[in-house]
């Protein structure tokens, strides 16, 4: 009886350590491929499916692991935040990366993200460095563990994206120069060779581009008919030569740009020799799905249905490029959307839904009236930015007013006004743990934000004549995926609820590294 029972336990010993051996093998990737789609929809990426080729989206979603209900954590999303908490795995609260510009408490100066004036530009004016992220990146942690020999590039139309996506430790962040047209770079980079970026230029400049090229869409078949999911499907033909008088803002919002973004990405990896060697290496490669010049949906319908055309031929080229060089079971690609998109004015008052303008100069003013009945005329409020008051505290100081009094007395009487939502104190954000504010706390930085903070309602505008600043208030969810494709991982469909703050510990566990040292999260799978 007793060999019986260890004869029984040997054989489910043995048949366990066949199903260990039957399991895939997941081997650390040569090149991890970071591709983040600024302005990316689900809604209009199914829209066009009958347009796409076998090669870029429908390969993803049909060989890859789709997570469709992903969300980034906190509130409001734009373009900065949402890449840094990206590769940081945690949120603008921890890596204080609020948007993609914020007021300068001391100067009362709008400053961008990453602006230092320490760095110089090569190729470019701008002085640029990632040191105001506060936490490390995915990127940063895979520099500590290989010591520097994992080899990290940054490629995008835009600068914040570029510098933000490559975070502390790259070797290099490139992209186009809003006045000039060509690749451009900061000192802060090892890999900052003049000479290095001037053949670049020279080879793929997109200057050139946008000068002798004239903007058209991509196929026949896209030309002629709109596979938008609202509107009477009736075309208008569009035709735009890029006008670069006053810089290259135009042709960095076509679909062209994603082209060029392809090419260097390529060259990157190319002359770098990534992916070559067992260490990890990890190229992060922006691309641009929103709309041509910022200008509302319903005035540009073709000209986002071919950027999502051409977008599809540019991935697939990536991909197919990529597998061929660098080998299919060596790479691992991971694509999401920054989750924002360009909010369009609306004819509200037409169809009599409710809407208004909060003009914030006009608000602060207000405010300052109600303080001066309460404590004597004086000027309270130093300045507003966006949806924030800022007090002054060295008057309230002299007064001998409680910073906390004067935001809760703020926040009775501004809750009053129309337009207005709620409101919240800089002090609630940083001690309340109500669940109801949990994604504004996120979103809130002590040393970015003002004192008080406005909700608009929905479908308000928001209107600073001061910072030239009017923007449409949505609350409402803006759906795409997060996927992951590569040889080790089986297509699948997940719809569970995801985070993007996720991504980091994700790809930390693939290529076996500690997670950044602000995320939390568990990896998603």
């Amino acid at each position: 009886m007793i060999y019986r029972q260890i004869s029984i336990a040997l054989i489910a010993t043995l048949l366990t350590s066949v199903n260990v051996k039957a399991q895939p093998l997941l081997t650390q990737p040569k090149l991890l491929v970071n591709i983040i789609v600024d302005q990316l929809r689900s809604d209009y990426l199914e829209a066009f499916v009958p347009l796409y080729g076998e090669d870029g989206f429908k390969k993803l979603l049909q060989q890859g692991m789709v997570y469709s209900n992903a969300s980034y954590s906190f509130s409001p999303i734009d373009r900065a935040s949402a890449i840094t908490s990206l590769v940081t795995g945690t949120q603008p609260y921890y890596h204080s990366i609020t948007g993609g510009m914020w007021l300068d408490k001391e100067t009362l100066r709008p400053v961008l993200c990453i602006e230092d004036q320490q760095c110089e530009g090569i190729f470019t004016t701008d002085r640029v460095s990632p040191k105001n992220i506060a936490t490390s990146t995915f990127l940063d942690e895979l520099k500590l563990a290989s010591k520097g020999k994992g080899i990290i590039f940054s490629v995008s139309p835009f600068k914040d994206a570029s510098v933000l996506a490559g975070g502390h430790a790259a070797n290099g962040a490139l992209w186009i120069d809003d006045k000039n047209g060509k690749w451009c770079t900061s000192t802060y980079y090892t890999q900052n060779s003049s000479t290095w970026l001037s053949a670049i230029n020279s080879l793929i400049s997109p200057a050139q581009v946008a000068i002798t090229t004239i903007w058209e869409a991509s196929s026949p078949l896209s030309a002629n008919f709109s596979y938008f999911l609202s509107g009477d499907n009736q075309t208008v033909p569009f035709k735009h030569k890029f006008n670069t008088d006053g810089g290259y803002q135009e042709f960095k919002t076509s679909a062209l740009v994603n082209e060029q973004v392809t090419k260097l990405a390529l060259q990157c990896i190319r002359g770098n020799a990534m992916g070559m060697d067992a260490i990890t290496d990890i190229v992060s490669v922006t691309y641009y799905a929103g709309t041509f010049n910022h200008e509302p949906v319903s005035d540009c319908q073709m000209e986002l249905q071919d950027t999502y055309v051409r977008l599809d031929a540019e991935i697939g080229k990536l991909i197919d490029e990529l597998e061929k060089t660098v080998g299919k079971n060596n790479l691992v690609f991971i694509l999401t959307s920054t989750g924002c998109c360009d909010e369009e004015s609306l004819s509200y008052f037409r169809y009599n839904i409710p809407t208004g303008n909060v003009d914030m100069v006009r608000t602060a003013n207000l405010l300052n009236m109600y303080y001066g009945a309460l404590w004597g005329s004086d000027k309270y409020i130093e300045t507003t930015y966006n949806n924030q008051i800022f007090l002054n505290h060295k008057l309230l100081e002299q007064k001998r007013i409680g910073l906390k009094e004067a935001t809760d007395r703020a926040q009775e009487f501004l809750c009053q006004l129309s337009g207005v939502r709620n409101t919240y104190t800089a002090q609630q954000l940083l001690t309340d743990t109500n669940q109801q504010i949990e994604k504004v706390r996120k979103g809130f930085h002590p040393e970015r934000c003002g004192d008080v903070i406005i909700e608009i309602s929905p479908g308000w505008n928001l209107q600073n004549p001061d910072y030239n600043q009017n923007k449409t208030y949505r609350s409402s969810f803006i759906p795409f995926p997060i996927i992951i494709y590569g040889s080790n991982y089986q297509a699948q469909k997940i719809s569970d609820a995801v985070s993007v703050e996720q991504i980091a510990p994700t790809v930390s566990k693939i290529i076996r590294i500690r997670a950044p040292n602000a995320c939390s999260l568990q990896p998603l799978f």
